[in-house]
C-alpha cells in the first residue's frame, strides 16, 4: 500500500489522520513542521503528501514551493489541507505547485476520495 507524508502541526489533526488512513492501510510518515516535511519529502519519497499550508519554521506554501522545486520530490502529488478557505485559497494553493486543495476541518470520506485519486 501507498505511503504518505502528513504534515501537520496540530497534535489532534496528525492523530486522527493518522490513524484513519493506516485504517485505510496506508502508511504514513509524519512532519510537525514545513522544514520537517521538505526533510522527510527528499528522505522517504512518499506516493503522496498531505500539506497543512498554517505552519511553524516553514509554512506549508513555502514548504510546497521547495519540494515541488527539487527534481527529486517535484512529481510528488501533493495535497493542500487548510483551514484558509477563502476566496482565492485554492488558486493560491495551486501556485504553490499543490496538487489538490482540501479545507479543514476535514471530511474524511471526501479527502479519501481525493487521496485515492491522486495515487490512480
Amino acid at each position: 500500500m501507498a505511503t504518505i507524508l502528513l504534515v501537520e502541526d496540530n497534535e489532534m489533526n496528525r492523530d486522527m489522520l493518522s490513524r484513519r488512513l493506516e485504517k485505510k492501510g496506508y502508511t504514513v510518515i509524519m512532519a510537525v513542521d514545513g522544514r520537517e516535511g521538505i526533510v522527510l519529502a527528499e528522505k522517504h519519497k512518499p506516493d503522496l503528501i498531505l500539506m497543512d499550508m498554517s505552519l511553524p519554521e516553514i509554512d506549508g506554501w513555502e514548504a510546497t514551493r521547495q519540494i515541488k522545486c527539487n527534481p527529486a520530490t517535484q512529481a510528488i502529488p501533493l495535497i493542500a489541507l487548510t483551514a484558509h478557505a477563502m476566496a482565492g485559497d485554492r488558486e493560491k494553493a495551486m501556485e504553490a505547485g499543490c496538487d489538490d486543495y482540501d479545507t479543514k476541518p476535514v471530511d474524511f470520506a471526501r479527502l479519501l476520495d481525493k487521496v485515492e485519486k491522486a495515487l490512480g
